[in-house]
């Protein structure tokens, strides 16, 4: 297994709808994408302010294995979420790990 997790930042003018609407956009991509195991995307919501350095939407994404997240990232669909998202994001932080 291949976990690949991602933190956005958004603007500070993008709006709690569209912000859902990148939830909904992300969780669309399970089932629709193969080699996808698992998928879970929300709001931060902690209570521990002091660490959230402005990022909002937390997306992980666990894979078969890592040839099918590097697929994932080429893919029509996830390329797609990129377009739409991207010009609402000012920060993103990525990490990828194989799963022992």
């Amino acid at each position: 297994m291949f976990e690949h997790i991602v933190l956005l930042k958004f603007k500070s003018n993008v709006s709690n709808i569209e912000k859902e609407d990148a939830v909904k956009r992300a969780h669309n991509l399970k089932g629709n994408i193969p080699g996808i195991v698992d998928l879970s995307a929300g709001i931060n919501v902690t209570e521990e302010i002091e660490h959230m350095q402005g990022f909002t939407l937390g997306i992980r994404v666990t894979f078969e294995d890592q040839q099918a997240c590097r697929e994932y990232i080429q893919h029509p669909l996830h390329q797609g979420l990129l377009q739409s998202i991207g010009p609402l994001v000012e920060g993103i932080v990525v990490m990828d790990y194989t799963v022992a």
